[in-house]
């Protein structure tokens, strides 16, 4: 356990750093609270608060490299040196951090600047998702396996001809197995693999970090100007710090049936495309294909980003449902970092509050395509329904 520690502050995934980078900007006074959410009703064993601590005090000593600072200016010429600069200076605060384990359940909230408590999420969740599996003694498939699955799964993807990402930082198995998935992703020149959503390894790799925005910006959104202007908002903030780069749309915060009345043809024209992560993906292809087509826009110039739960077989159905009609790329997760012979756990940290100016505290909600997946105070979920017209 010593031995668990963040060696990387871009250790992280890319739309953190991106959301960042349009906070500072945007909303450099805003005050926000995180929560962990254990969907999955895991146990944590005892000591496991006092473990967890210790190593997010030890984050407060991570700071942007001069090599590190080179690799963003280089790759991400869109994030502008004031920030880099900001980067460069910035290090976690762990007294924004607060952990409490009663019995076998774990209670994890983050509260602060928004700028500055923005990036703890993803490690969190990776630290929580490693620490479990050590404390209960849990062993995994070996390094040889390990390498082994994540080559057949890259052999297969490529044979499909379809491009695809690693998105699994936040419930990696750990940073080890992580490091094994990138290393066998990367062995092959001829490959479909384009990149990875955790900066370090992109940075390590020599590949591209992948990923523009989350949920939160639109959550924010929704509690700071309401749900009705949350979506159109969220969008011409973006574009208004990216003008044009990173182009790649959230639809579902709200449904994506709220998110295609506002995403409007100036949207549809100016984003490259849009990013499912929840509800049917075939019926979420047929919704944006129609979508861009009322618009004048062919579907061909157009692509999604599928990132929700993915495995061999779901990417194989969907490819084969869109190919033709609109273009489709896929950022598999859990599926890469954490296929290891042990469940993966089901744990999330969700933006849950936002302040106001007068220090009230608003709560945020998500309502997704899953009613399974709505996260947030439950009246406010219905205030938001009611709002949207949205109908079970």
């Amino acid at each position: 356990m010593q031995n668990m520690t963040f060696n990387s502050i871009l250790d992280n995934d890319f739309y953190k750093i991106t959301m960042q980078n349009a906070v500072v900007k945007l909303f450099p006074s805003q005050t926000v609270k995180y929560q962990f959410i254990n969907r999955g009703k895991h146990h944590f064993p005892e000591g496991f608060d006092h473990a967890l601590r210790e190593i997010v005090n030890k984050m407060a000593e991570l700071k942007l490299t001069k090599d590190e600072k080179k690799f963003l200016a280089k790759t991400c010429p869109y994030l502008d040196l004031p920030y880099l600069d900001f980067l460069e200076g910035y290090h976690y605060d762990p007294s924004e951090v607060k952990i409490l384990q009663t019995g076998n359940d774990l209670s994890v909230t983050v509260e602060g600047l928004w700028y500055r408590t923005i990036l703890w999420e993803v490690p969190l969740l990776a630290l929580i998702s490693e620490l479990h599996y050590e404390m209960n003694h849990m062993e995994r498939d070996s390094n040889e396996i390990v390498m082994a699955k994540t080559l057949e799964k890259a052999d297969s993807l490529n044979k499909l001809g379809v491009t695809f990402a690693e998105f699994g930082t936040r419930r990696r198995h750990s940073y080890k197995v992580q490091n094994l998935v990138m290393e066998a992703l990367t062995q092959k020149k001829e490959s479909t693999f384009i990149g990875s959503s955790n900066v370090h390894f992109a940075m390590k790799y020599g590949v591209k970090p992948i990923g523009t925005h989350a949920h939160e910006w639109f959550m924010f959104h929704g509690a700071e100007f309401g749900f009705k202007m949350a979506n159109e908002l969220a969008l011409e903030h973006w574009v208004d710090v990216y003008r044009g780069d990173l182009g790649v749309a959230l639809s579902d915060t709200y449904t994506t049936d709220v998110f295609f009345q506002q995403f409007d043809k100036k949207f549809a024209k100016l984003f490259d495309g849009v990013r499912h992560d929840s509800g049917d993906p075939l019926e979420f292809a047929d919704k944006t294909i129609a979508h861009y087509q009322r618009h004048s826009i062919n579907p061909l110039f157009k692509y999604i980003i599928f990132s929700d739960g993915l495995n061999l077989e779901k990417v194989e159905e969907i490819t084969n449902y869109c190919k033709g009609k609109i273009g489709v790329s896929f950022g598999i997760g859990t599926n890469l970092t954490n296929d290891v012979g042990l469940k993966p756990m089901n744990i999330v940290m969700k933006l849950i509050g936002v302040q106001s100016l007068n220090k009230e505290w608003i709560p945020t909600v998500k309502l997704s395509d899953e009613h399974g997946k709505y996260t947030g105070d439950p009246k406010m979920i219905e205030l938001a329904k009611e709002f949207l017209r949205i109908k079970d």
